[in-house]
């Protein structure tokens, strides 16, 4: 496109691309969703950047506000006076709670009011929402000045002025009645336990832990009973399960009926078998789907029938659309860009449950989705909503198996198989990659080398795993160290080293950085998670390899090629982190094994 052209059709775009800020297949996909959107919501070229790509919010806003000439705010939350804090509270709320979330919504804030100019100051995330006119004008101002606001700015003034209250958690607070539940019966009465849950606040409980888990970025909720009418609630932070709520004097099964009663899909009398089920709840103006399994455990009272349950948080602001976030550098991200961007051939994503699987294969898929290709996932259960692909359904009239089955008969370009748990699911799967379809899936294994292994101990042939294959990627999570806390660390312990298998001359010249502990993060030294990856990339040397495997494939064979050929452990590419500051050898150390 060019320059003169691009400048008359999106200002925006013109900018950001000559800045250096976006390239050119980024702008071509933010113009193609402009187009398409046009007839819905007319968003500007920064709102999808932000809002679809996932480009960070300030940067791209910053310069947008000098492109459109408004003022931003340079503002220290912490050092503002306690009178300003209480003009924006009071301008905020001054017409009442339905205005009041329609500044929330927005992300704008009232942030002062020149009485003398009768003018009042807007202090905006997105200074360019066409909203914010009608926002101003419900409070009666005709004269406003839009500023821009940082996220982060806007973010921690909103805590101060607009904490966000969990109702679930203020109802049980204000209740009179005792959250509790006791049967003194030795066997269950049905009835009775009936109508101690309808009138106890334990419903509430279990809603209050569902917003909760929301706001604190918890990716599971566990309701686990312990002896003694006790029941737990924990949150899995960064990986981490963490004790939010301890519910004493109530029966067990007294928790586990109100959690079946919220959701669909599980039997309440049912507890002596494995259930699934789903939650749906709108949290903060988003819409969040919750997966709840439940399995029978033994418990140390014969009169209790026990039973654990996870609740998995499906929040879809969580889905990476830009596969530069997901933290492939280097050789590994060469090697994935490369395998993606072939016409057929598959990507196979290998790692423990939790290790962010499916988060990197929805990220790659939506850099191949196109309205030109019938795109198709297979998928039990189907995690997140991914527009532009057809996600099959999967239930009692048609299981997984099935689906893979007839997936050749509906005409697919790109395929996702959520994973191959057998055989006849790999095979179908590699096939669909032998016969001309680019094709996504995940298996359990611990490195990428083994998943070879593994395909061929579940019987697929050699010559349909060397040729099928593109690129085998093992993933890991591990957390990020906290930016409010982190120290440099002095000198690094001699055993840590060894561990490590590093040299202390050399990284005792690195800057690196061990965890400390804060407010911000909960004491533990670190906040949020990122991935590590170990590529392996299917050269000809490595279908070589495979193809002349007798009766097991080499896996040191397949290691020793993939390192001439650049890949890194996961451990090395862990290690590539701590060198960058994000996170500490203790944590890379526990969360990789030796090489």
């Amino acid at each position: 496109m060019l320059d003169s052209q691009l400048e008359m059709t999106d200002k925006i775009g013109y900018l950001l691309l000559k800045k250096g800020i976006i390239d050119d297949e980024i702008l071509e996909k933010a113009l193609s969703a402009k187009k398409a959107d046009e007839l819905k919501g007319r968003r500007n070229l920064a709102q999808i950047l932000v809002g679809e790509l996932n480009f960070d919010h300030d940067t791209i806003f910053r310069e947008v506000s000098v492109l459109y000439a408004f003022k931003e705010l340079n503002i220290s939350v912490a050092d503002l006076s306690e009178v300003r804090i209480e003009e924006i509270k009071r301008l905020l709320n001054s017409k009442g709670d339905e205005v009041r979330d329609q500044f929330l919504l927005h992300k704008v804030l009232p942030y002062s009011y020149d009485k003398l100019r009768d003018r009042l100051v807007l202090a905006a995330v997105d200074p360019t929402d066409k909203a914010l006119t009608k926002i101003a004008y419900s409070i009666n101002m005709k004269k406003f000045e839009v500023n821009f606001l940082r996220k982060n700015d806007y973010d921690k003034l909103v805590e101060i002025i607009a904490p966000v209250e969990n109702e679930f958690l203020k109802a049980i607070q204000s209740s009179s009645e005792e959250l509790s539940v006791e049967i003194e019966e030795s066997s269950l009465d049905e009835e009775e336990l009936d109508a101690e849950i309808n009138k106890s606040a334990l419903v509430n409980l279990i809603e209050a832990s569902l917003v909760e888990g929301v706001r604190k970025g918890a990716s599971d909720i566990h309701v686990v009973p312990k002896s003694g009418n006790i029941t737990e609630i924990h949150f899995r932070i960064d990986g981490k399960l963490q004790l939010w709520h301890a519910q004493d004097n109530t029966q067990p099964e007294a928790l586990m009926a109100v959690v079946k009663d919220r959701a669909k899909g599980l039997d309440r009398f049912e507890r002596e078998r494995a259930q699934d089920g789903f939650i749906q709840r709108a949290i903060d103006n988003h819409i969040i789907r919750y997966r709840v399994s439940v399995l029978p455990m033994v418990g140390t009272e014969l009169k209790n029938k026990f039973e654990s349950v996870v609740i998995r948080i499906l929040d879809d602001r969580k889905v990476i659309k830009d596969l530069s976030k997901l933290g492939l550098v280097g050789y590994s991200n060469r090697a994935f860009t490369k395998a993606i961007k072939q016409p057929q051939g598959m990507i196979i994503l290998t790692g423990p449950t939790g290790s962010g699987k499916s988060t990197t294969l929805v990220a790659a898929l939506y850099q191949v989705i196109d309205p030109t290709k019938n795109i198709l996932t297979v998928e039990d259960p189907v995690e997140y909503v991914i527009e532009g692909a057809r996600q099959l359904k999967i239930g009692f009239r048609m299981n997984f198996e099935q689906a893979i089955r007839s997936i050749l008969r509906h005409d697919p370009d790109i395929v996702m198989v959520g994973e191959m748990r057998d055989k006849e699911t790999a095979e179908t799967a590699i096939k669909l990659a032998n016969t001309g379809h680019l094709t996504f899936s995940t298996l359990h294994t611990n490195d990428a080398p083994s998943a070879v292994a593994r395909l061929y101990k579940m019987g697929v042939e050699p010559f349909l795993i060397a040729y099928a294959i593109n690129i085998i990627v093992a993933q890991r999570l591990i957390r990020k160290l906290c930016n409010n806390c982190k120290r440099t660390v002095e000198k690094i312990d001699e055993a840590v080293a060894e561990r490590a298998k590093i040299n202390l001359d050399d990284w005792n010249k690195i800057e690196i950085f061990e965890a400390v502990g804060c407010e911000k993060c909960s004491g533990s030294g670190y906040k949020g998670r990122m991935a590590i990856h170990e590529a392996l990339y299917f050269t000809k040397e490595i279908r070589e390899l495979v193809v002349r495997a007798g009766e097991e494939i080499d896996e040191d064979a397949v290691r020793k090629q993939s390192r001439k050929d650049g890949t890194l452990t996961l451990r090395e590419s862990g290690l590539e982190k701590v060198k960058l500051g994000q996170t500490s050898l203790e944590e890379v150390l526990s969360g990789t094994m030796d090489d």
